[in-house]
């Protein structure tokens, strides 16, 4: 049974996003909402993560589950999807310590 998917992405391939709106619509960039079967889902997220490069994508869809719904990642995030006794939770991997925060690179003249 079709069940609402959505499907959020940051810098994927062209061809990647081609083959998304051929079953979704894309509402804004880089965000894909459609009903699909479980099997064109999951067709569609092994497209993904097996062409994903320097990009990142999320892929939520409806589960039986305490939730509702369930969580699949593709591609470095800062966020990461953690397993809490049956509880997706988000974790945030701390920052790089070679890459400071936009706030602290900004020169303080910046802003005036």
């Amino acid at each position: 049974m079709p069940t609402m998917t959505v499907l959020a992405t940051t810098a994927v391939p062209d061809h990647v996003r081609g083959a998304l709106t051929r079953w979704m619509i894309e509402p804004v960039p880089g965000l894909y909402v459609g009903t699909l079967s479980a099997r064109v889902r999951d067709e569609l997220w092994s497209v993904i993560t097996a062409s994903i490069g320097p990009g990142a994508a999320v892929l939520i869809h409806p589960e039986a589950n305490e939730q509702g719904f369930t969580l699949h990642t593709a591609g470095e995030r800062r966020r990461t999807p953690v397993d809490f006794d049956g509880l997706t939770l988000v974790a945030f991997r701390p920052r790089d310590e070679a890459t400071p925060a936009t706030s602290e690179t900004m020169p303080a003249n910046a802003l005036t």
